[in-house]
């Protein structure tokens, strides 16, 4: 037997209380998670979902149930783009940026997975059969119904639709087209979680937001102030 406490009956025995935390946890949150091997591995433990592993027992076990999904969201969603470009081995996310949409939806969250090629890949957090599940979201660009089901009525700015412009995006520039226009009574806020740390914010409530879509994946949601030219 393998423990990090020269084979203690007392890490056994945490490490089982711990199994049995976190597991009640993951339960309250529709995540079943794969056997965890304490007996052989003790705090070590990998704690895994659907053989994706999420982390040992010991790092899960020193979190609360808000850490915890997140820890779980983030390898499932990275998981799940990944699989949808059917990735080369080795490939990464670099970044993870929740999408605010209108409510009610029919999934519980829309996340915009960045990789390390820069592709956006867009994908949906929902329950089935009691369990949360991570898709790709279809996006349709030229499906008006489906872009105010998300984002709320289209509305007007000082750019148009159909406008071609470059836009300053986590300290890079991109070009491409306008295809949406949000209300400016509409905020949205992104919360992004990077492999280097908190990404760029940017906010300006008095003005509206565009949807530029760089083709590169799910189009960019920008404010005014990041349209450069």
């Amino acid at each position: 037997m393998t423990y990090s406490r020269q084979n203690s009956i007392e890490e056994q025995q945490e490490a089982y209380r711990k199994a049995k935390q976190i597991i009640a946890i993951c339960e309250q949150l529709y995540i079943t998670l794969d056997p965890i091997d304490w007996q052989q591995y003790g705090m070590r433990a990998p704690v895994k979902v659907n053989n994706i592993e999420i982390a040992s027992l010991l790092d899960l076990g020193q979190r609360d149930s808000d850490d915890i999904l997140r820890r779980v969201q983030i390898r499932l969603f990275e998981r799940a783009a990944l699989e949808t470009i059917h990735a080369r081995p080795g490939l990464k996310a670099l970044i993870w940026s929740p999408v605010d949409v209108v409510q009610p939806q029919t999934f519980l969250s829309l996340w915009i997975i960045t990789l390390e090629t820069d592709e956006r890949i867009p994908i949906i957090e929902f329950i089935r059969n009691g369990q949360r599940v991570y898709e790709h979201y279809q996006l349709d660009r030229d499906n008006g119904q489906q872009l105010t089901s998300l984002f709320g009525p289209a509305n007007e700015g000082e750019y148009h639709l159909g406008d071609r412009v470059t836009i300053k995006d986590r300290e890079r520039q991109y070009s491409g087209e306008i295809i949406y226009i949000i209300p400016a009574g509409k905020v949205l806020i992104s919360r992004r979680y990077t492999s280097r740390g908190p990404g760029t914010a940017y906010r300006d409530d008095a003005a509206s937001r565009y949807i530029v879509d760089c083709n590169d994946g799910f189009p960019h949601i920008v404010y005014q102030s990041q349209i450069i030219q």
